[in-house]
């Protein structure tokens, strides 16, 4: 009789609703739980593997072969491609161009546009005038560099705006070639960066002094503290870590500029404005030496790496 009651009651409670699932099903909803956000984040990281990982892994493999692509069989000469571009006086002369550009260019982005964005917060500017400058300033921002190319090419052409005006104030005795002359090329087009990339560093500058609680200043004021010292101890602390997260970022994506310079000045002339990311493409598609472009391409992987590692410990110090 107890075994009779026993085989029914037992499965049935087993099962019943409210009670606890048995182990396998456990388990198993568990397991589904812990993997269910892996499934979402799975088509990301399957895109990021084959557009990001899986190109840098083949580039590292043909930098260590010795005509890589071209020949079936490419053979391996471990860190030969590395030594023929270190030997290679235009791999230095755009190691110090790509230097000098993304040097200046960062820093005049962090001025300018700090600048700016310190006039645009500034009370003193009539609101509707603020309103019409914010929509100037940005416009540098919203064109491609196919684009600002074009546009700069046109204005510093010999026969340009720019020349016709300089020319007729009195500032330059005759037309200059601006990209076209060994001792200007390389400083005209970091200017055209410059004016591309300040309104970055205005619009995230001008969102940090949005930020900063308006209490500081009134407090700094009734010290006696003049603009000078409430700049230098309350607006620059609260945006130092915007400025660094900008200054990082800025530092790695103006390093790896190509269209703006391929399209302005091709790495010309006489390799003036050659920079590291034109310097790899002519490797590639006008030698088609693939080994070497992929030995500079790894270059400037562990420059940016560099950078970015920077970049990482900020952010995690920050949080």
């Amino acid at each position: 009789m107890l075994n009779s009651s026993t085989g029914p009651t037992t499965a049935s409670t087993r099962d019943a609703p409210g009670r606890r699932p048995r182990t396998g099903r456990a388990f198993s909803y568990r397991t589904g739980r812990s993997l269910a956000p892996y499934f979402y984040v799975a088509p990301s990281f399957v895109l990021f593997a084959v557009i990001m990982v899986f190109p840098m892994i083949v580039a590292i493999r043909y930098s260590f072969l010795d005509r890589a692509i071209l020949s079936p069989d490419p053979s391996f000469v471990g860190l030969e491609n590395f030594a023929t571009i270190f030997r290679d006086d235009t791999f230095w002369i755009s190691v110090r161009n790509t230097l000098y550009f993304t040097f200046m260019s960062v820093v005049f982005h962090l001025g300018v546009g700090l600048l700016f964005a310190v006039l645009l917060n500034s009370g003193r500017v009539n609101p509707v005038l603020r309103s019409i400058l914010r929509i100037l300033y940005i416009m540098p921002w919203l064109f491609t560099p196919v684009i600002i190319a074009i546009v700069w090419r046109l204005l510093l052409d010999p026969v340009g705006v720019v020349n016709s005006m300089l020319t007729a104030v009195g500032i330059v005795a005759r037309n200059v070639e601006w990209f076209s002359s060994t001792d200007t090329a390389i400083h005209a087009l970091t200017f055209v960066n410059i004016w591309a990339g300040f309104p970055l560093f205005m619009v995230s500058l001008l969102a940090g002094l949005q930020g900063v609680p308006e209490e500081l200043y009134e407090a700094a004021d009734m010290d006696g503290a003049n603009e000078v010292r409430q700049f230098r101890h309350i607006t620059i602390p609260h945006l130092l870590p915007i400025i660094v997260s900008i200054v990082l970022l800025d530092f790695i994506w103006t390093m790896q500029v190509f269209p703006l310079v391929w399209m302005t000045t091709g790495g010309g002339p006489i390799h003036a404005t050659e920079m590291l990311s034109t310097y790899t493409y002519k490797l590639a598609f006008s030698r088609y030496q693939f080994s070497l472009a992929s030995a500079s391409a790894i270059v400037v992987l562990a420059l940016s790496m560099a950078v970015t590692w920077f970049y990482i410990r900020h952010q995690r110090a920050s949080y």
